[in-house]
């Protein structure tokens, strides 16, 4: 009796790039993930260790292609900046996201969001903040040794790890940087950029300007039989 062949090949597990979710519902909505997401990538863009990505796709535990989620702004210390197609925690020194953001949109369901802190919490997140610029109300969470508690006090609110500051204001929420500079709009801060570049480009042109000027002085006065170093 000839034995049967036993198939021990396991079958490749793949990790979808898109969860077929959109990124945003409304343009409020996508206008703080994308103002939050750039202005941390500002924040830290001198800092190789520390990853910011905007929904993207996170997987916790290899062989587990189901456990995901996509919050709309994280941010991991720790990780290399880099492109990717997901955030696959096994291949990242198993180092999970210590800030989470998520914007509230019309279509979010009580349900949804109780599943999103729950994992979150499961897996290791530290800041947890939730706003929802429709009824401009700011939640936030903060790890103590086992659990995410609620921040009772928000407006003023220090980020303990990203050192940002939160301020609860009208018409919205306002953030600040660490050095108390507003969180600006992507046109605002290519703006700023563009008037910063101009501005150091003035400032070398009047340099070179003036070593011009004072190369034809030392010409000068040298065909006057002058030597410039010895005035």
């Amino acid at each position: 009796m000839i034995a049967p062949i036993v198939n021990t090949i396991k079958p490749e597990i793949i990790y979808p790039e898109r969860d077929g979710n959109p990124m945003a519902d409304n343009t409020v909505q996508f206008r703080w993930i994308t103002t939050i997401k750039s202005n941390l990538d500002w924040l830290f863009a001198q800092d190789e260790q520390v990853f910011v990505a905007g929904d993207l796709l996170w997987y916790p535990t290899e062989g587990n292609n189901k456990k995901r989620q996509a919050p709309d702004v994280m941010v991991i210390f720790g990780r290399p900046k880099g492109d990717r197609g997901s955030y696959q925690q096994w291949k990242e020194d198993n180092i999970a996201p210590q800030v989470v953001f998520e914007i509230l949109s019309p279509g979010n369901t009580q349900t949804e969001m109780n599943r999103k802190l729950l994992f979150y919490e499961h897996h290791g997140v530290e800041e947890y903040y939730i706003y929802d610029p429709n009824k401009n109300e700011l939640s936030g969470l903060l790890r103590n040794e086992q659990h995410l508690e609620v921040i009772e006090e928000m407006d003023n609110w220090i980020s303990p790890r990203l050192g940002i500051r939160f301020q609860l204001s009208e018409p919205e929420l306002i953030i600040y940087h660490p050095d108390g500079q507003p969180f600006s709009s992507y046109t605002e801060e290519k703006e700023r950029a563009e008037t910063e570049r101009q501005r150091a480009d003035n400032e070398r042109q009047r340099a070179d300007n003036e070593r011009q000027r004072a190369d034809k002085l030392a010409a000068k006065l040298k065909e006057l039989g002058i030597n410039p170093e010895e005035i």
